[in-house]
């Protein structure tokens, strides 16, 4: 019998010809409802693979559902929703896409940062709204962005990528990360700054950290006291990273300026989640890498993940290394 995958949602036919080519393949029926947990677990039973997404929880009891598992193949360049001590202590290998997303998630924030900044999505529902009557000198006045100062808490390569776009807008680039980036400090001029002094002096706050037990609730009501009252706080990184409460307290006590978010701490968030009351919020629904360049290439990953695992061979982007030893 052919090897087993199953993929928890359903992907264009044609960017996994190279698993239906060779594999037997199964997918959850809908684009954007997140597989049941029922089924995902049922499915696990018998899979020799998963390709999951961020929003799947790939615990214990989904990993030890069956014998045959053995690769996890996430579309996304994070995996905190897999269990990964019980996956390698089962031996199963878990991939993720790196590299892939950078430059377009790093678009996506700057973007993000500029439509907070400028006020786009309410200047553009005002005009649909049919509010626009007349030309006022403060109608819907934002901040700058040229020359200001942005902060970048976790310099990965997509904080790398955002800082690479800022120098282009003539900012100081102070950034915070676990390790110092020498080769960026050389190449665009950032600054490695204590966190705390980046949250004091950063006209943007723009979060990309990863998700982990000491970045957890990083952003708290004591950090948001300690912005610039014009301070915009940006999050493309994990929703989790920040207490919602205390950034809802912040936005609308006036202790910063506005907020622009593609991540939340329990997604999809509810239409009527405080924060999306907020006229200085600019929601959007976690598409940091939301191109279809980008996305295709992605789920292509994965599935040369699972291939390569399948047949044999080593795979091109394994998170848990040590399974191999």
């Amino acid at each position: 019998m052919k090897p087993y995958v199953y993929i928890t949602r359903k992907l264009p036919e044609d960017t996994i010809v190279e698993l239906t080519e060779h594999f037997e393949v199964k997918m959850w029926n809908h684009e954007d409802i997140p597989v049941p947990r029922e089924t995902l677990l049922e499915e696990a039973k018998n899979a020799d693979a998963l390709i999951t997404m961020l929003s799947d929880k790939v615990d214990k009891e989904v990993l030890t559902a069956g014998e045959n598992l053995k690769v996890v193949s996430n579309l996304a360049v994070g995996f905190d929703n897999i269990d990964l001590e019980i996956a390698t202590k089962q031996g199963i290998i878990v991939t993720n896409t790196p590299d892939v997303l950078t430059e377009t998630t790093a678009d996506l924030a700057f973007a993000l940062l500029m439509a907070a900044a400028r006020r786009i999505v309410e200047a553009a529902e005002y005009v649909k709204g049919g509010k626009w009557e007349g030309w006022s000198p403060y109608l819907l006045a934002g901040h700058d962005v040229y020359a200001k100062t942005i902060g970048i808490v976790g310099m990965g390569k997509i904080g790398e990528a955002v800082a690479r776009r800022a120098k282009g807008f003539g900012m100081e680039i102070l950034y915070h990360n676990r390790t110092r980036k020498l080769d960026a400090e050389k190449e665009l001029g950032a600054v490695y700054s204590s966190f705390e002094d980046l949250v004091s002096k950063a006209d943007y706050v723009v979060s990309l950290a990863p998700l982990t037990e000491e970045t957890r609730n990083l952003f708290t009501a004591d950090i948001f006291s300690k912005m610039k009252n014009s301070a915009i706080f940006i999050n493309v990184g994990r929703g989790p990273v920040v207490d919602e409460q205390a950034l809802y307290e912040a936005l609308k006590n006036g202790e910063i300026a506005a907020a622009g978010l593609d991540v939340f701490e329990k997604e999809p968030i509810s239409a009527d989640h405080q924060l999306l009351q907020l006229p200085n919020v600019t929601a959007l629904p976690h598409i940091g890498s939301a191109s279809t360049e980008t996305r295709t290439t992605m789920i292509k990953l994965c599935g040369a993940n699972v291939k390569a695992v399948l047949s044999g061979d080593g795979p091109k982007t394994i998170v848990n290394k040590e399974v191999l030893k």
